[in-house]
C-alpha cells in the first residue's frame, strides 16, 4: 500500500469513470506520471468540482497499490493560472507529450520543475514557439534522448557552420555526403544555434520546430499526436 501526503502535482487528463468519478492522469516530481480514481468528483455538490482543473498548481493525497489508486485530497497548490489561445493549445500539446513519453512511476523531478516554469510563462503570455522548443529538449534530455548539436557523430569534431549536414535521432549529426536525400538537413550553424537555444528569429524557431518534430516522431512512432491534427485543423 502507497500513501502520499499532499503532494505537488498537475492534472495532464481527466476522464469519466463509472457515473460519478474520474479517472486522472497526474505529473508529481516524486512520483512522475501517476493515475488516480477520483471517486464521486463528479457529483454535483463534490467538494472535488472546480479543484480538478489542468495548468493548475495543485497538492495531491492517495492511496492504493497498482496503477490506479485513489485521491484521498486535493487542494490547490499555488497561484491560480489561465491560458489562452495559442498558450491552451500548447498546454494541451506538452500534455500529450508526457502521457505518451513518460513512464508511470518514474520521477523526473527537474523535468516537473521546467513544466511548472512553462506553465507559468504561457499564462503570462510569453512567446508560446520559443517555450515549446525550449520544452521539448528538456524532455527528451531528462527521459534519455538528450540531442548532441555540436558534433559530428562520425568523427566527434565540431560542426562547422558553413557545412551541411542530415540528423539522425538515433545518432546525431552527419555530415549530409554520407546521408541520403530524403533525410532531414541543416547547417552547421543551424544546429549550433539550437544547440545554444538561440531562437529569437523565425528562421531559427522554424528549424528548431523541423528538427524537434523529427526526432519526437521518431521516439513516438506509431502514437500519433491529436493535439497537432486538431492545432492544423483549426490553422486550415
Amino acid at each position: 500500500m502507497v500513501r502520499v501526503d499532499l503532494e505537488p502535482a498537475y492534472i495532464l487528463h481527466t476522464r469519466p469513470y463509472r457515473e460519478t468519478s474520474l479517472i486522472l492522469e497526474i505529473f508529481t516530481p516524486d512520483h512522475g506520471r501517476a493515475g488516480l480514481v477520483a471517486r464521486g468528483a463528479r457529483r454535483p455538490k463534490s467538494p472535488l468540482r472546480g479543484i480538478l482543473n489542468p495548468f493548475q498548481p495543485l497538492r495531491l493525497s492517495w492511496a492504493g497499490r497498482g496503477e490506479l489508486a485513489t485521491l484521498a485530497q486535493a487542494e490547490q497548490g499555488g497561484v491560480s493560472r489561465e491560458l489562452r489561445g495559442d498558450a491552451i493549445l500548447a498546454g494541451f500539446y506538452v500534455h500529450e507529450l508526457l502521457l505518451k513519453l513518460l513512464q508511470r512511476h518514474d520521477p523526473h523531478p527537474q523535468l516537473f520543475g521546467h513544466y511548472a516554469t512553462l506553465i507559468a510563462s504561457l499564462s503570462d503570455g510569453q512567446p508560446v514557439e520559443k517555450l515549446l522548443r525550449t520544452f521539448e529538449l528538456e524532455l527528451l534530455r531528462e527521459i534519455g534522448y538528450a540531442l548532441s548539436l555540436d558534433r559530428d557523430a562520425l568523427t566527434g569534431e565540431y560542426l562547422k557552420p558553413d557545412r551541411l549536414y542530415v540528423f539522425r535521432p538515433e545518432q546525431g549529426a552527419v555530415p549530409a555526403e554520407h546521408g541520403h536525400a530524403a533525410e532531414v538537413s541543416f547547417s552547421g550553424a543551424e544546429l549550433l544555434a539550437i544547440e545554444r537555444l538561440e531562437l529569437d528569429d523565425i528562421d531559427s524557431l522554424r528549424n528548431a520546430k523541423k528538427l524537434l518534430r523529427h526526432v519526437l516522431d521518431y521516439h513516438l512512432g506509431s502514437n500519433l499526436l491529436q493535439t497537432r491534427r486538431v492545432t492544423g485543423a483549426m490553422k486550415r
